[in-house]
């Protein structure tokens, strides 16, 4: 039981890490990004793989989310528009 209550409140830690993070800006998941790039989820994991985009994860293999804002300065590094 003390094991399920500490599982629990550390899944709440990180989920608190990943609200601080957002600070107001839209919250983008693999589905959301794969779409408005128009590229498929394994670019997505190839791209966080090379770096070439930030991205949060609440737990260690977790689902990915990409700040907005940061995924806005991707495309204009690469001479997209948003």
């Amino acid at each position: 039981m003390v094991e399920g209550f500490a599982r629990i409140e550390k899944k709440l830690d990180q989920m608190n890490r990943l609200k601080e993070c957002m600070n107001g800006d839209r919250l983008l998941d693999n589905v959301d990004l794969a779409e408005l790039l128009g590229v498929s989820q394994r670019t997505l994991a190839r791209y966080r793989k090379e770096g070439k985009i930030k991205y949060y994860s609440v737990e260690k293999n977790g689902k990915s989310f990409y700040l907005a804002s940061e995924i806005q300065e991707f495309l204009l590094l690469r001479g997209k528009r948003t």
